[in-house]
């Protein structure tokens, strides 16, 4: 359950302006703004490589944001961090704050808090949930889940994968402390010399937390905001009548209104960036042409396996974490439809559901 998704096709993307040269090799970090450093961790997955991670000089030591995937290439490049001549080595971490539960992003805060006997901040939701789904290791798929997938169109070939690979998100995720401390929508908070005011969005995961320091004309934001690719937004098993567009787009909004077009933007996956309101313009509008697009096709009956190529750009393959992020996307397209009176559903004999607009 991390945010990969299948690269959905859009609208002549914005020229986004990348001031901040090549990424750095995991086990190192480089300066992008006075006491900030950009650091980035290996993943080994096709869709995504890599995840960027952030340190805030914080007194004599190191605040970060996020902490990579729970492996043992992130937990070597983290010991570079730290050893003698390394990009960390003075002072050490008094505080990780986490984005958001995605695996790549909170994998190894528990490791890390512990080893510097530091807390984990991060929001209650998205500290509950990743309580929540860690717990699914060594559980057999249950049948709400295998159902929900089965609505959607899977046959008995992915459904089996599906059985195997279920619980596999805790793999990557170190336990995290047992309290935490939380942070909440506006609250301003001092790291170093600076503050730093945290800002809210949701759809992509529930309870996700930006980061913006005025004084620095930065913001940290996590998966909420990225360049090149758009956001995974997915309906799960857990809550299958969901509605995270409206979520997402409503949070696009929020963003555009609360933070400056002149910041540089810190994203979770490629370069830092500038041109933040014209990002959020672009994908806002690229959500509703996807919308339109799904519209337009339910003129007749269709399964969610019926609409990936209306929404991806590329062929949607039985690969199991790439079925089941474009599932998810699919759903939400369907549910925010069906949340609007748009649409109607229907289940076959088999559990199948159809969707048309009314």
């Amino acid at each position: 359950m991390n945010d990969d998704t299948p690269t959905t096709p859009l609208r002549r993307k914005p020229i986004l302006d990348y001031p901040c040269g090549e990424a750095p090799m995991p086990g190192s970090a480089c300066e992008i703004a006075p006491g900030v450093l950009w650091m980035r961790m290996p993943m080994p997955f096709s869709l995504m490589n890599h995840v960027n991670l952030w340190a805030v000089r914080d007194g004599n030591g190191w605040t970060i944001f996020d902490s990579g995937l729970q492996t043992c290439d992130t937990t070597q490049a983290w010991r570079r961090l730290f050893a003698n001549g390394g990009a960390l080595a003075q002072g050490g971490l008094t505080r990780v704050f986490v984005t958001h539960m995605h695996s790549d992003h909170i994998g190894l805060a528990g490791w890390l808090a512990r080893k510097f006997c530091c807390r984990l901040w991060m929001t209650r939701m998205e500290y509950l949930a990743c309580r929540v789904v860690v717990a699914d290791i060594g559980r057999e798929a249950p049948e709400e889940f295998v159902s929900f997938y089965r609505r959607a169109g899977w046959d008995d070939a992915a459904i089996e994968v599906y059985r195997a690979y279920f619980g596999g998100f805790g793999k990557y995720v170190y336990a995290l402390p047992d309290s935490y401390r939380r942070v909440c929508d506006g609250e301003e908070i001092r790291i170093g010399d600076r503050t730093w005011r945290v800002v809210v969005g949701t759809g992509h995961s529930p309870e996700h937390a930006c980061f913006h320091c005025p004084e620095l004309k930065l913001l940290i934001s996590g998966d909420q905001v990225l360049p090149g690719i758009s956001s995974n937004v997915s309906v799960i098993p857990t809550e299958p009548d969901a509605d995270p567009t409206s979520e997402w787009l409503a949070s696009l909004d929020k963003l555009r209104r609360e933070i400056p077009d002149d910041v540089l933007v810190l994203p979770g996956h490629n370069e830092p960036f500038r041109g933040l309101h014209a990002r959020l313009d672009y994908l806002e509008r690229s959500q509703h042409d996807a919308l339109d697009r799904l519209r337009r096709a339910l003129g007749r009956p269709r399964r969610t396996v019926d609409v990936f190529s209306l929404l991806f750009s590329r062929p949607i393959r039985s690969e199991p974490h790439l079925l089941e992020v474009a599932t998810g996307e699919s759903v939400a397209h369907l549910n925010y439809l069906l949340h609007r009176d748009e649409a109607e559903m229907e289940l076959d004999a088999d559990g199948v559901a159809w969707y048309r607009m009314k």
